[in-house]
């Protein structure tokens, strides 16, 4: 990853994309969120919602993969090319999570991550924190999911004082 320093605001982190089957639909929603909707067609075609449709739970997953796959990849290439790469350190939350539009069985979600914020730590002078809005895009490019995200990333250990 990059060093606090190096982030900008408007950074975009384009993460992938990821295709909600209805088999997986079902088995995640048994495993995690067991509302009918979420389990049974007949069911969800009563529902409000009509038709099979993930868990926002779900839509998380989704996320927290693809993020975890983009991060780790980009640090195999950072450490194959012989760059530093800096520490994450923990999120000490999110904000104003929303799931604006069912994502149903077929639809494909993309998901993208833009540095919104960024400021010194006060408290841990080695840290910066940095705020991304997260959005998930279905495929007739209409927002799904959604959330602040603020994390600590590691300061140039070389950076003037």
């Amino acid at each position: 990853m990059k060093y606090f320093e190096d982030t900008a605001i408007g950074d975009r982190l384009e993460l992938g994309s990821h295709t909600f089957l209805a088999d997986d639909i079902k088995a995640v929603a048994r495993r995690f969120d067991p509302q009918r909707f979420h389990i049974d067609e007949a069911e969800a075609e009563r529902s409000h919602f009509g038709r099979l449709c993930a868990s926002g739970w779900h839509t998380g997953f989704a996320w927290m993969r693809l993020f975890v796959d983009y991060r780790n990849a980009l640090i195999d290439k950072m450490r194959a090319r012989g760059e530093p790469v800096a520490k994450l350190g923990p999120s000490p939350g999110y904000q104003n999570l929303k799931w604006p539009k069912p994502v149903y069985a077929g639809d494909t979600v993309t998901y993208v991550m833009e540095v919104v914020e960024k400021r010194e730590s006060k408290s841990r002078p080695e840290w910066g924190i940095v705020q991304f809005q997260v959005t998930g895009t279905n495929q007739n490019g209409e927002p799904v999911f959604g959330f602040l995200s603020t994390g600590f990333i590691e300061r140039r250990p070389d950076r003037p004082a």
